[in-house]
């Protein structure tokens, strides 16, 4: 084990220079990381493990105080105090040893995908577009009750409150649910602010992903908070909505932490053939908004003949093939839905698969036909 953390801190100090990562090669006294054979070596004489590394950034994360900082086990350079940053990005590289997966493949056993950020996310969920009030929290509860962990939301949605209200009814652990939820453009101004109200309004301590929901005036101050509500252990994972690739080209070259997930409308009327692979060869996971075609396109999709004849041979019905489809293209998906039948329907994806075959079939529905405006 020793040797394995070493192998993995000595590639990461070549990569980062000695961790230097985001402005978060600073040590908590705000003195700079100059040895890296001290780092090495005091890891070294320890016998730490991946699980002390997980439990001591969540220590970190807790807010301690001063005096809870120093004179510790885990102080890996000397200097006394521990490092926030730095034990964050090990954490982050060790967990991914640990947990022996790699980064935005799909695994159908567990149904979660291994985001960049090193950590697990859920590749079935609910949305809650137009879902309000009573409507939401109930279909919330009705998503977590039937096994579903991943909520998305959004500022714009107008229902990030209710959603708390639906997290808190449904009796699960919080820590086995993935919460995301979006900024706004009218946000990204305040994004700080913007932060710490959606905090508040799904009433939760962290944010398991954060996104900016489209292109628009001051989206990188807006991300650049988001990076530092990282830092702060407001948020663990953050991304972007509806960016493709030429405002990627242009976004990316500019920002520190590399988005985690990008969020697009996908379905088999608007595939983005281009712009999946390109994204996911950069290490981010993709994740698919409309899945089934969007309100007032849903009938007409749910409808087609290819699609409910591939449907009729694993006698599933038309929603789960789309979402199937989704899903073997490695893209997160996140039907809504009010209906606590459909709701459950959508989750049960795990006991069928599309031959090659049957997901060439569905890419020659393909009419590059958007609809929505983002």
């Amino acid at each position: 084990m020793k040797r394995l953390i070493l192998s993995v801190l000595t590639a990461l100090i070549t990569v980062t220079g000695a961790f230097g990562i985001n402005g978060c090669d600073k040590m908590a006294d705000n003195t700079v990381i100059t040895s890296q054979t001290a780092i090495i070596s005091d890891i070294s004489q320890q016998n730490f493990t991946i699980q002390d590394i997980y439990n001591l950034q969540d220590f970190l994360l807790a807010r301690p105080t001063e005096e809870d900082l120093r004179d510790k086990n885990y102080d890996l350079n000397g200097d006394g105090v521990w490092n926030v940053f730095d034990l964050c990005l090990m954490k982050r590289e060790l967990l991914l040893i640990k947990q022996k997966k790699e980064v935005g493949v799909f695994d159908m056993e567990s149904k979660t995908v291994l985001l960049n950020s090193g950590y697990e996310m859920p590749i079935i969920g609910l949305g809650t577009y137009s879902l309000l009030d009573d409507t939401c929290i109930n279909s919330v509860v009705a998503e977590l009750q039937s096994g579903g962990r991943l909520i998305d939301t959004a500022y714009m949605y107008h229902n990030e409150e209710s959603v708390g209200k639906g997290i808190k009814q449904s009796g699960v652990p919080r820590e086995e649910m993935f919460i995301e939820t979006k900024l706004y453009p009218n946000q990204y101004a305040d994004a700080a602010n913007a932060i710490d109200e959606a905090l508040e309004k799904l009433d939760v301590d962290y944010i398991d992903l954060m996104l900016l929901h489209h292109p628009g005036t001051n989206d990188l101050e807006a991300y650049k908070a988001m990076e530092q509500a990282v830092a702060d252990g407001k948020i663990r994972s953050i991304g972007l909505s509806n960016w493709y690739i030429e405002e990627l080209e242009d976004f990316l070259p500019q920002i520190t932490i590399m988005p985690a997930l990008v969020q697009n409308e996908i379905h088999p009327y608007y595939q983005e053939i281009e712009v999946v692979p390109y994204i996911q060869s950069l290490g981010i996971v993709m994740q698919g908004w409309y899945p089934l075609g969007g309100r007032g396109y849903t009938a007409e999709l749910l409808g087609n003949e290819t699609i409910n004849s591939i449907a009729e041979v694993h006698n599933v019905s038309a929603a789960q093939v789309i979402l199937r489809w989704n899903l073997q293209r490695n893209v997160v998906v996140i039907p809504g839905s009010s209906n606590p039948d459909h709701i459950k329907e959508n989750l049960e994806l795990f006991d069928f698969k599309l031959s090659d075959e049957e997901m060439e079939k569905i890419k020659t529905l393909n009419r590059d036909e958007k609809h929505d405006w983002y």
